[in-house]
């Protein structure tokens, strides 16, 4: 019995000793200077019982209280700083503090699918990453590897237009569902000039129809995990109660198959092409150490993910907007019909002579950021953002579609209005944040742009547009998903106008 008192005595003096140790400690350190917390904040989960979707619009209301622009949550175990001022974003997150927050935070689909986090989006800064972005400057997106490609973008364009003057073919006007035909322009596209095949569309594919399937059941999966984390990145304890690691293990086994058949495919042909895995395996013939299938599956990956479904979803919203506000399609159309004419249809050469058709793009850009929470960041050591101290660890989320509505920054700003960007000029467009500032922006914007300004261009230019549904406003609901469709698909009423079908039967 003694001995079991004095045990007690001991392990009682051991337990007053570390509370009185960690009191000191945690009383030696500096305090931090965070960003104001919302209120409500439970133990263990943190914030994550307000993160109510739309995302982007519940972290703009936790924000509206912050004068700065900031603000800090606690997400299960991690702190993150979401920014919605510009001036933070772009001035102390990617200018002052560009190469400390150029990291990523880990996630399990970059674990799983994004190959334990080495591919462009997700890997670490540093040699390897820098590494990716030159292979895409150069071999992907440099303006000769793009100039390469015009004649698909030409092609694909021209495709929708035919699809949709079949679709009005002997009537006066056609009632059209267009996210399908948004969605296969763009994956084609960008499959092309992956592999130089074609998936979709009315007339003859390069591949089955189960292909067809697969891939597109695929992409739509790994684009519906792919955002700034499930909650069990926040709270890895969840990994004992929920099957998101292991679906995210699956959807990678998927993923990776499709991505080694196409590189199979393309090295089986032999020849060497003009399409990107074509460049990547001569690459590789030079230096197969560093240019592993890997690395080539990792860039596709990405191509795919962030060229495909982000173009189709814009050129929704862009014709939304464009049917709500018939006045700009007349004055984008008689811009098109004095700079380019009736007798050929729109080129991509012709879109610096129209200013006002780029405004519409920017406007789209602005109003309906694809990716409206950047992709996130994660500070590699301690910093400081504006007066805010910011621990080795944080992760950050910016917040363009609430820095792009910011009322200090636009007039009017809900509203659609590609004036805009005609009075304010180059100033204007330089606080568009879509494509990300900064080391780790977006390098496939010019890409996306190329797309949106031709499509959009295409279509204002071939056909006479109405609203479905007796006239009334087209719905701007916001759906969900992590690059924001519309809650409805867009039907719109489409006229194809005479030139059009001149122009055609003239070709053939």
């Amino acid at each position: 019995m003694e001995g079991y008192t004095e045990t007690i005595f001991y392990s009682s003096l051991s337990l007053i000793f570390i509370i009185l140790s960690l009191k000191l400690y945690l009383s030696s350190k500096p305090k931090l200077n965070l960003p104001l917390s919302p209120p409500g904040r439970f133990p263990v989960i943190g914030h994550l019982r307000l993160l109510k979707p739309p995302i982007h619009r519940t972290l703009r209301r936790l924000s509206a209280a912050s004068t700065s622009g900031v603000i800090s949550l606690r997400l299960g175990s991690r702190l993150v700083y979401v920014v919605s001022s510009y001036s933070m974003a772009a001035e102390e997150c990617f200018t002052k503090n560009d190469i400390v927050l150029a990291n990523r935070p880990p996630l399990l689909i970059g674990k799983y699918v994004g190959y334990n986090n080495t591919n462009l989006i997700a890997a670490a800064y540093g040699d390897h990453w820098r590494n990716l972005r030159r292979i895409c400057a150069i071999e992907i997106f440099s303006g000769h590897r793009l100039s390469s490609f015009l004649s698909v973008r030409t092609d694909e364009v021209r495709r929708l237009v035919i699809r949709l003057s079949r679709a009005a073919s002997g009537t006066e006007k056609a009632v059209v569902e267009m996210r399908p035909m948004f969605v296969d322009l763009t994956f084609n596209n960008i499959m092309r000039m992956i592999t130089g095949k074609r998936y979709y569309g009315e007339e003859e594919e390069e591949v089955d129809e189960e292909e067809r399937k697969r891939v597109r059941r695929m992409v739509a999966e790994v684009g519906t995990n792919t955002s700034s984390g499930n909650a069990v990145d926040y709270m890895p304890i969840m990994r004992w109660f929920s099957d998101y690691e292991k679906r995210m293990k699956k959807l990678g086994e998927k993923t990776d198959e499709f991505l080694q058949s196409l590189v199979d495919e393309k090295r089986r042909e032999g020849e060497r092409g003009n399409t990107m895995i074509d460049r990547m395996l001569s690459l590789q013939d030079s230096d197969p150490e560093y240019y592993t299938d890997q690395l080539i599956k990792g860039l596709v990956l990405i191509m795919v993910m962030a060229g495909t479904n982000t173009t189709a979803v814009s050129l929704e919203w862009a014709l939304s907007n464009l049917l709500n506000h018939p006045h700009v399609i007349t004055k984008a159309r008689t811009e098109i019909d004095n700079q380019v004419g009736l007798d050929r249809l729109i080129e991509e050469a012709d879109i610096p002579n129209l200013p006002y058709l780029q405004s519409i793009v920017l406007e789209t850009l602005r109003l309906h950021p694809a990716a409206p929470l950047l992709v996130a960041h994660m500070a590699s050591e301690d910093c400081k953002v504006g007066p805010y101290d910011m621990p080795r660890g944080t992760t950050l989320l910016v917040n363009a579609w609430a820095i792009h509505r910011d009322p200090k920054l636009w007039e009017d700003p809900d509203s659609f209005k590609p004036e805009r960007f005609e009075t304010g000029g180059e100033e204007a467009s330089k606080l568009i944040m879509t494509f990300g500032m900064g080391r780790r922006a977006c390098p496939g914007s010019g890409l996306a742009q190329k797309v949106l300004s031709l499509a959009i261009g295409s279509l204002i230019q071939c056909f006479e547009w109405e609203r479905a549904g007796g006239g009334e406003e087209v719905d701007m609901e916001e759906g969900t998903g992590n690059t924001v469709p519309k809650a409805t698909p867009l039907q719109a009423v489409c006229k194809v106008r005479p030139f059009v079908h001149k122009i055609f039967s003239d070709s053939s």
